[in-house]
């Protein structure tokens, strides 16, 4: 059951980080081994949450899977929460928080990420390959973030 938790400091607002993350449509995108994204449903809860399900299909090497996600956003927060609904795992979940930094020397402090994920996949193949590369797929793809984030917002907000 890896792991991973990270926190990082960006350029950009943490509205602009939580849009693109919130956008689980452009994933195929920009987010290493994802080949296919797809909305199931989007509806609004009472709190001021939105409720997902998406669906995403990885893909690594031989394997091709895809599974289903509950999304709860959290626009006022700030904040983004996973579970899994269906697929090659056992269980995954995973957090997004974000928050503006003060801003240093008269300019924008730009924006604090923390993501967490845990996770297992049921296929025995597939936990021996990805317990072997597991940290630095973590930081490659919050590293993808980073790098759309760039695409989109240019070096600075």
């Amino acid at each position: 059951m890896p792991t991973h938790q990270e926190t990082r400091k960006v350029p950009y607002t943490a509205q602009q980080m939580y849009d693109l993350v919130a956008d689980v449509g452009s994933y195929p995108q920009f987010l290493p081994w994802n080949s296919a994204a797809r909305v199931r449903s989007r509806s609004p809860m009472p709190d001021g949450a939105e409720l997902m399900e998406a669906e995403l299909v990885i893909s690594f090497k031989v394997f091709r899977e895809k599974f289903g996600s509950r999304v709860v956003l959290w626009p006022e927060q700030l904040k983004i929460d996973t579970e899994y609904l269906d697929g090659p795992f056992k269980y995954m979940k995973s957090n997004w928080a974000f928050r503006d930094l003060p801003p240093q020397n008269g300019k924008p402090g730009g924006s604090e990420i923390t993501f967490f994920v845990d996770f297992e996949f049921r296929n025995a193949i597939l936990r021996g390959i990805i317990g072997l590369v597991f940290n630095e797929a973590m930081q490659r793809i919050v590293r993808a973030f980073e790098t759309r984030a760039r695409a989109l917002y240019g070096n600075t907000p």
